[in-house]
């Protein structure tokens, strides 16, 4: 997807303003920044479920607000921040919810919606669990229950706004570990918010960061996570040393604003051995 001179405006204000980046195909791009920089405003904008005031969004050359509704749930699919789920619904039924750009009165649910619907569970491993109630399983589970219903619309595309929130350390790992294995098995081109700068740089292989709804800087993470960035962005000091596991940028705040004691800075120190770290499939460079 590409974004060209985009502005997007909420409640008669600029939230994102004059933006121009590139977002590769078959990679891992997160969009960090602090809370109201317009991080989940622009990926309702490459959703089109918000209209641009100016500029123009696309995919593989073909504006995404002139396409047809259908053509392009077939191309992009939008998780948003915490869904609701309705009361009783199984797995399976809220997975099969991601068929509904395939159907029409003349067309139900037949042999290739179900195993897409296979597929998705497979995916997300959870077939276990297929015939559970959503609203009984665990905050990772049932994130996991939601990103199956993305994929079962298999698409080019997927968009996920901050899939970690209100989870736990675990919990958010275990989603972030199912969004990199997809990327890595399928190709899946995935654009998503995160909150967690340290995560965001282990499992992207391309960052966007945004203040005040204009862009700072894009690129790999070790590009983008840099002291000077976070300043910027965040308006926090901060040192910048490699994660002791994934060897991926990772920001240490220091105390209050004050500039780095670079005397005190303690040399990380190696764990004990680890659960292997995602390694992301090689950049592709290509732009859907």
């Amino acid at each position: 997807m590409a974004v060209q001179d985009l502005t997007l405006n909420y409640g008669g204000a600029d939230i994102v303003k004059r933006l121009s980046l590139s977002l590769p195909a078959g990679q891992i791009s997160v969009i960090v920044g602090a809370n109201g920089c317009g991080k989940s405003t622009l990926l309702r904008g490459l959703s089109r479920l918000l209209r641009p005031a100016g500029g123009s969004v696309t995919l593989d050359g073909a504006d995404v607000h002139r396409m047809a509704p259908k053509a392009l749930a077939r191309r992009v699919a939008l998780l948003p921040q915490s869904p609701i789920t309705p009361e009783a619904l199984t797995v399976r039924e809220l997975v099969a919810h991601g068929r509904a750009p395939y159907r029409s009165a003349l067309r139900r649910e037949g042999a290739e919606d179900r195993a897409a619907i296979e597929r998705a569970l497979a995916a997300t491993q959870l077939q276990g669990l297929a015939e559970s109630v959503v609203a009984d399983l665990s905050g990772g589970q049932r994130q996991r229950a939601w990103i199956a219903m993305a994929l079962a619309q298999e698409t080019d595309v997927l968009l996920l706004d901050e899939p970690t929130t209100f989870l736990d350390l675990a919990h958010q790992v275990d989603v972030l570990q199912t969004v990199w294995e997809l990327n890595a098995r399928r190709g899946t081109t995935v654009i998503m918010v995160l909150h967690d700068l340290n995560l965001a740089a282990r499992y992207a292989h391309h960052l966007v960061a945004l203040r005040e709804g204009e862009l700072v800087a894009q690129g790999t993470p070790q590009e983008v996570v840099t002291t000077s960035t976070v300043r910027t962005v965040f308006g926090l000091e901060t040192v910048v040393v490699p994660d002791p596991v994934a060897g991926t940028p990772m920001v240490v705040p220091l105390a209050g604003n004050a500039s780095p004691p670079t005397s005190h800075i303690p040399t990380p120190q190696i764990p004990s051995p680890q659960p292997p770290a995602p390694q992301p499939p090689a950049p592709q460079g290509e732009t859907p």
